[in-house]
C-alpha cells in the first residue's frame, strides 16, 4: 500500500504548484460589471460596444502618426465598455432598478462620485476609482435622459483626470467633460 501512495505524493505537489501558477487572472480594479441588459420591445435603442486592451493598442499603432493626439490620450486604457439602452414599457423598470443598484455598489465599493446630475429630465452619475492622488485606474459613467434612454459607460485603465476630459472633449460625451471641470478644481 506504501507504494501506491508514494508516487502519488510528487505528483499532488506538481498538481497543486501547477494550480497556483495557473490562477485565473482577476480583472483590473476599475472594471464595473454592468450585466446584460434587456433591450427595448420593438426594435428600440440597443448599442453594446465593448472595447478591449488589444483593440486600444492596435488603434494607438494605427493612429500614432495621423492622430498622435489621440494615439496619446488611449495610451493607458485597458478598456472601455459602454451600454445604450432605449427605454420603454417593457424594460424601463428593470433598468432603472440595475442602474440604482449598480450606484449603489459603486459607492459600497468605494468609488468616488465625482459628479452628480439631477435635473427634471436627466439624472447623471460619475464615479472613479482611483489609485493615490495621481491616476484614475477607473471611470464608471450612468446616465437616465429622459426616462427614455440609459447610457452606461466604464472606462478602465491608469491615465490622468485630465486625459478622460480630453477624451470627452474628443467624442463629444458630456459626462467626461465634466471630470475636466472637477480635476482642475481640484488642483
Amino acid at each position: 500500500m506504501k507504494r501506491f501512495f508514494r508516487p502519488l505524493i510528487p505528483a499532488t505537489l506538481l498538481a497543486v504548484v501547477l494550480a497556483a501558477n495557473v490562477q485565473a487572472k482577476s480583472p483590473p480594479t476599475g472594471v464595473v460589471n454592468f450585466g446584460r441588459f434587456t433591450p427595448p420591445a420593438a426594435h428600440g435603442e440597443f448599442v453594446e460596444v465593448n472595447i478591449n486592451s488589444n483593440l486600444i493598442a492596435m488603434a494607438i499603432r494605427l493612429g500614432k502618426d495621423s492622430e498622435p493626439e489621440l494615439a496619446d490620450l488611449l495610451r493607458g486604457l485597458e478598456g472601455i465598455h459602454v451600454n445604450v439602452i432605449g427605454l420603454d414599457d417593457t424594460n424601463r423598470s428593470d433598468v432603472l432598478a440595475r442602474v440604482q443598484t449598480i450606484r449603489a455598489d459603486l459607492d459600497a465599493r468605494g468609488w468616488s462620485r465625482v459628479v452628480t446630475v439631477q435635473q427634471k429630465d436627466q439624472d447623471i452619475g460619475v464615479y472613479i476609482r482611483t489609485r493615490g492622488d495621481e491616476s484614475v485606474m477607473g471611470v464608471a459613467v450612468t446616465v437616465i435622459s429622459e426616462n427614455k434612454q440609459a447610457v452606461l459607460i466604464n472606462v478602465v485603465g491608469d491615465i490622468k483626470l485630465e486625459k478622460l476630459a480630453a477624451i470627452g472633449e474628443r467624442f463629444n460625451i458630456e459626462p467626461l467633460k465634466k471630470i475636466g471641470f472637477v480635476a482642475t478644481k481640484k488642483s
